[in-house]
């Protein structure tokens, strides 16, 4: 039953919806996310790396959002979604990072628009602040509050605990249990730190991993060069059904691609938003554009060079039953540089999960801040759960795991575009207050009386 209602989800409804609100946006914006892509290095280069003491600075939510977006998805997902979709899955999943740089952007700005302070030390924010002061929607918000936790904090990281175990068992011989009491353990650190302390360790360990993963690509896609042109003819020819050789056909590599591209970079779903929410920047277009880039980095780049190595080895197309998820892709790097490949890959994989499962929890963490009476308990009692979640979710199974995810996530993205599409002309005037300053010169600032919204937080956006 599970499954059946998780596959309609995704085959007829929650496609259609990401890829309209993505076109939405993405026509309704001229491409923003492509007319302003330079833009977004500029933006990089003129704010403080280091934070405030209002709040984290821009690249530090943008390196905790990579550290969340990249993980899993972009070793375990990728794979997946080849072994069941085939290799058209990847071109479905470049078409929905590519409208999803729009949502991302506009999701994240919102955030920022409708943020609050929280403390002294820093703000808070997402979908469920914009849905509440943005929208004026009392149920709603609670419900997406849920879900987020549910979701992120439970179906998220019972994922990556599972695929973590999985390639360090394969890798190294360890026992799940113990890789698993291990994990457990580490994380118990970084949670109690929160927000301040996965923005510090994010900023220095995920510009490393992504660099090292990607360098590791760059070696293997350096030494098959002459394969990559039919690589990528294959790609094509298996998304508009002219070859699957693996998979079950268009309609497979369309729903794998979108599922596997949303669970990697989770444009649309709503996740992100918190997290830029919680950056004290000049105005909220910033943060956005910031944030778009994190989606391209996590597919175009790093989900491509997955798939490439993947469809460059012999392992693509042997038997199923004994090369799925991580172990695929461990196994195509070890057939490209020999028997270092795969620990390679799994080090780099317990990077990627260990900074997801930090940021995952800071946003579970963030939907029960929504819920001002719950107090400090209901954190500590959040935090525990998800060390319970991470240590039973070792010993799973594959089905199980990706399987729960699969259908929260679904729910969470929908109830997320719903409130996006609603408040598509307050984006757009967003965008054009940013573009107009930009056409002026001088410094970009942002203030509550530059739109008229009477519900913007003057403690976040004081009047000037």
């Amino acid at each position: 039953m599970l499954t059946v209602v998780t596959d309609w989800l995704w085959s007829y409804v929650l496609i259609g919806a990401l890829l309209l609100v993505g076109l939405r946006y993405t026509v309704g914006s001229r491409g923003v996310q492509i007319r302003l892509f330079r833009r977004t290095f500029a933006v990089l280069s003129q704010i403080e790396w280091r934070g405030s003491d209002r709040g984290i600075s821009s690249f530090q939510a943008l390196a905790v959002s990579v550290a969340g977006r990249v993980g899993g998805g972009n070793i375990a997902g990728v794979a997946v979604a080849i072994t069941l979709g085939g290799p058209g899955a990847l071109f479905w999943m470049w078409l929905i990072a590519l409208l999803g740089m729009a949502t991302s952007l506009f999701e994240c700005a919102l955030a920022q628009l409708y943020k609050r302070r929280h403390g002294d030390e820093t703000f808070r924010g997402g979908p469920a602040y914009v849905m509440r002061y943005g929208l004026g929607w009392r149920w709603l918000p609670v419900v997406y509050s849920v879900l987020l936790l549910v979701t992120v904090g439970f179906g998220f990281n019972a994922v990556q605990s599972y695929v973590v175990t999985t390639s360090i068992e394969s890798a190294f011989g360890v026992p799940a249990v113990v890789s698993g009491v291990v994990m457990t353990a580490v994380m118990a650190i970084i949670l109690f730190g929160g927000i301040r302390r996965l923005a510090l360790v994010s900023e220095v360990v995920v510009p490393l991993m992504v660099l090292g993963y990607l360098a590791v690509a760059l070696v293997v896609l350096a030494l098959n060069m002459t394969q990559i042109p039919s690589a990528l003819a294959l790609i094509f020819s298996s998304a508009f059904g002219l070859e699957q050789a693996v998979g079950g056909g268009v309609a497979a590599a369309i729903a794998q691609g979108a599922r596997r591209g949303l669970f990697s970079n989770e444009a649309g779903l709503g996740t992100v938003p918190n997290v830029a929410a919680a950056a004290d920047v000049p105005h909220p277009m910033s943060q956005g554009l910031v944030q778009s880039l994190s989606v391209f980095i996590d597919t175009i780049i790093l989900c491509t060079a997955t798939a490439l190595i993947i469809l460059m080895s012999s392992v693509y197309g042997a038997d199923p039953a004994n090369t799925q998820g991580v172990v695929l892709t461990q196994m195509a790097v070890a057939e490209h540089l020999g028997p270092l490949g795969e620990p390679l890959v799994s080090i780099a994989l317990v990077l990627f999960a260990t900074t997801t499962i930090a940021y995952n929890s800071f946003l579970g963490e963030n939907s029960i801040a929504y819920f001002e009476k719950l107090g400090p308990k209901a954190i500590l009692v959040f935090r525990l759960s998800i060390l319970a979640m991470i240590a039973w979710a070792s010993v799973q199974d594959l089905g199980t795991v990706f399987g729960f995810a699969d259908l929260t996530m679904a729910l969470l993205a929908l109830t997320n575009l719903l409130a996006l599409w609603a408040l598509y002309p307050v984006g757009l005037s967003l965008l054009q207050h940013f573009e107009g300053q930009l056409a002026q010169g001088g410094e970009l600032h942002f203030s509550c009386d530059a739109l008229p919204e009477e519900s913007l937080d003057p403690a976040s956006w004081p009047t000037r």
